[in-house]
């Protein structure tokens, strides 16, 4: 019997990293493309404000469908989802890698975010419901905060080392065989369970409204860089954007079957965490994509030296998330870690601030890389166990297509915000006669430091907002440091 038990254990943790693989991959894609960026834009004859949109055509569809998908999971099932958005992600990458004009790149991307949502959505409801027990629970959320953390930033390396090795083409075409031997895998080991049916219905409606008014004000927000922020296009699209997202809000707070009940953001911690994701990662993701187009075009970086200028942030991420945050959490609460890690965060963007044209890395990338990787490796895990804190199984799905969806929407919006601001500083300070490099220079300044002022509102939130769980007598003596 208890040989039976440690089998039925060992296959939960297998089936675990065959879960994190297939997010990994995912998360991947998010940022992989950013140190190609340059050479796509020069390849596919790219405008400024139209390279955007290779990141945000995987970004909004993804950050859009996530709930809808969540619900779907919870349905039909949330390995049927799994390995559906598996599916159509590989199939994706594929005709990505194959792209050789603007509109084939952008639509393979749209449907690549389509297949992205299918699959992560579910990811942290299933390993919720697998491992029910709070320590185990604990240890398998940090393996899963840790990869969709440090994701972001491996992505920046291996973006660098294929597009340098061989070409841009093969960050897509790498996910091929990765995804056909994750479905596989997940076939077989990832255990499987019945959902409540099709009868219960899934909010189609209110899907539609919150796509539509992601896309619309991503749109708004891209395109003011060539109108004006306060030009009639960019009012007329922009208050488009909030009549459907506010028709979102008021469609879940009528609706028989909403997409996301609003009950579950009565939780102040669920939805103050949430919201503080928003800001953490538009702050950052803002920062991988300025900091990559900083490196290229003001350092002069090669694609594979980009990658590497971001690899503090990756080994901050991956020796913290898996270790020493869980010990942190546990001796000092996560509501405590996060305010810090924010800090420490806001303090790496802040130090982006001072960018020279002449930058020596040590000098003055290397800390501010150093201090965002700290702070991210302590501060996702302890967000995430926020944000997933008193959901039920019948809502596991829905929750962690929420933590899913802030976590992208967050990136599609400031990536769109941070972007139009740099661009548009940099074409008022050209038209006055400045050289190139040093508007440049001076853009990404500006951005970086909105970046900063981002992550510090949320820390002003999570001082504000969030209050420390009640942790039981058992939760206190077990602290996740290992897997299995």
């Amino acid at each position: 019997m208890s040989h039976t038990v440690g089998q039925q254990r060992d296959s939960r943790w297998f089936a675990l990293v065959v879960l994190c693989a297939g997010m990994l991959m995912i998360i991947l894609d998010g940022t992989i493309v950013n140190v190609a960026l340059p050479v796509i834009q020069a390849d596919l004859d790219f405008s400024q404000s139209g390279l955007a949109w290779v990141i945000n055509a995987y970004l909004i569809p993804f950050g859009g469908l996530l709930l809808l998908a969540g619900r779907t999971g919870d349905l039909i099932g949330r390995k049927r989802m799994f390995l559906g958005g598996l599916s159509v992600f590989t199939a994706a990458s594929l005709l990505c890698g194959l792209a050789t004009s603007q509109g084939l790149l952008i639509a393979a991307r749209f449907v690549q975010g389509v297949g992205g949502a299918m699959a992560a959505a579910v990811i942290l409801g299933m390993i919720v419901t697998m491992f029910p027990e709070k320590g185990e629970q604990a240890r398998a959320i940090a393996v899963f905060s840790f990869v969709a953390a440090a994701g972001g930033s491996i992505g920046l390396l291996a973006g660098g080392v294929l597009t340098e090795a061989i070409s841009w083409h093969w960050i897509f075409f790498v996910n091929v065989p990765i995804g056909v031997v994750a479905f596989a895998l997940a076939l077989r080991s990832v255990p499987g369970e019945r959902g409540v049916g099709l009868r219960e219905g899934a909010d189609v409606l209110g899907a539609a409204l919150v796509t539509g008014g992601l896309m619309l004000g991503v749109y708004t927000i891209v395109k003011a860089a060539d109108y004006g922020w306060g030009s009639t296009h960019t009012l007329l699209f922009g208050a488009g954007a909030v009549v459907l997202l506010v028709g979102f809000v008021a469609r879940q707070a009528t609706s028989a079957k909403p997409l996301l009940p609003l009950r579950i953001l009565k939780n102040r911690n669920v939805a103050g965490a949430n919201l503080i994701q928003v800001l953490m990662v538009a702050g950052m993701f803002g920062m991988f994509f300025l900091g990559a187009l900083y490196l290229e075009r003001v350092l002069d970086y090669d694609p594979l030296q980009i990658g590497l200028g971001f690899l503090p942030v990756a080994v901050g991420i991956g020796g913290l998330s898996l270790g020493a945050s869980a010990r942190v959490n546990a001796r000092f609460g996560e509501r405590n870690v996060l305010i810090g890690a924010l800090l420490l965060v806001a303090a790496g963007l802040a130090l982006f601030t001072r960018a020279p044209i002449d930058a020596n890395y040590f000098v003055d990338v290397f800390p501010a890389v150093t201090l965002m990787g700290i702070g991210a490796g302590l501060g996702f895990p302890a967000m995430m166990t926020l944000a997933m804190s008193d959901a039920t199984k019948d809502d596991s799905g829905v929750a962690s297509g929420l933590v899913n969806t802030t976590q992208q929407v967050g990136g599609a919006l400031g990536l769109a915000v941070l972007a139009t601001v740099a661009t548009s500083h940099t074409n008022g300070l050209v038209a006055e006669g400045s050289p190139v490099v040093e508007a440049m220079t001076s853009g990404y300044r500006v951005a970086f430091g909105i970046s900063a002022g981002l992550v510090a509102l949320a820390a002003l939130l999570a001082v504000t907002v969030l209050r420390q769980p009640k942790v039981s007598v058992e939760q206190e003596e077990l602290v996740p440091v290992t897997i299995g």
